[in-house]
């Protein structure tokens, strides 16, 4: 009983103090990514510093300006070119987003579910495109878009870039892991395959769906060489190409900033709105076998 009692004395103790000494463990880690923020987070609050700070003011942001305004902010809203090549970013990033997703997706069911001749070698060989540098095939394309009447036209800046198979990859890698009795119990009620897709497989890939759209609309948003080629005219100019042209102009940094500023925004807005469904596909990621 004496041993017994002081083995169940001494257990909160030992515990606590275990749990003290991984407390202590994690100190390093923590101050290494709180260091590592600061370095990410830094540039973004000199450039917000930078485009807030009134004509005149230091263009580095060694001290904080003395007065902020939206003078800078409110001068890139009311240019026209500014707005239109935001609303081609968007038409550009957006309209890619819902195609990649649906295309990706589709092929992503059919090459983790079905079964067909030549499937593996049809879904490594579209894997292998993976490796060929965009660069490389960017003069083939052009030709091809220029002899379709595609160069300085919406669909021209588009559909060359859905053939994601990044998208396709990532798809099937997560489609893999639901259960086949899922779609065994459908096929004997009888669904088809749209039905099959569209209630069993659209659902329990959401996590996925939203992280690669996320993915997707940063790429496209973000996207410079492709839309330098082919948008010859402030009517298909997206806002990254766009951007590059006020630098001939002389404008204060203060405005150029400004306007990057603004640029970001829709890529934080985008991720804030689906930060619940990236951190759901990290744990179902983390969770599978």
């Amino acid at each position: 009983m004496t041993i017994t009692a002081t083995r169940t004395a001494s257990g909160p103790r030992t515990t606590q103090a275990a749990r003290r000494r991984r407390r202590g463990t994690k100190w390093p880690l923590v101050a290494l990514l709180a260091l590592l923020s600061l370095l990410t987070v830094g540039p973004f609050v000199a450039m917000f510093i930078v485009a807030l700070s009134p004509a005149g003011a230091p263009t580095v942001p060694l001290q904080w300006p003395d007065s902020l305004t939206l003078d800078n902010i409110t001068r890139v809203l009311s240019s026209s070119g500014f707005v239109t090549w935001t609303v081609n970013s968007l038409i550009y990033a957006l309209v890619s987003v819902v195609i990649i997703l649906l295309t990706s997706s589709m092929a992503g069911y059919a090459f983790a579910k079905k079964r067909f001749p030549g499937r593996e070698a049809m879904f490594w060989t579209f894997l292998a495109t993976m490796m060929v540098p965009f660069q490389a095939t960017l003069i083939p394309t052009f030709v091809l878009v220029n002899g379709l009447s595609g160069v300085d036209t919406f669909w021209g800046l588009i559909v060359p870039t859905l053939a994601n198979s990044q998208a396709v990859f990532l798809m099937r890698q997560f489609i893999l892991g639901l259960p086949d009795e899922l779609f065994d119990a459908a096929k004997v009620d009888g669904a088809s395959e749209w039905r099959v897709y569209w209630t069993i497989v659209v659902p329990l890939i959401k996590p996925i769906l939203a992280t690669l759209g996320v993915f997707v609309f940063l790429w496209h948003w973000n996207d410079f060489l492709w839309p330098l080629v082919v948008g010859q005219s402030d009517a298909t100019r997206t806002l990254t190409v766009g951007l590059t042209t006020l630098r001939t102009e002389e404008l204060q940094l203060s405005v150029l900033m400004a306007s990057a500023a603004v640029s970001v925004l829709p890529c934080l807005l985008v991720f804030f709105l689906l930060q619940r469904y990236l951190v759901n596909s990290i744990a179902m990621t983390g969770l599978k076998s």
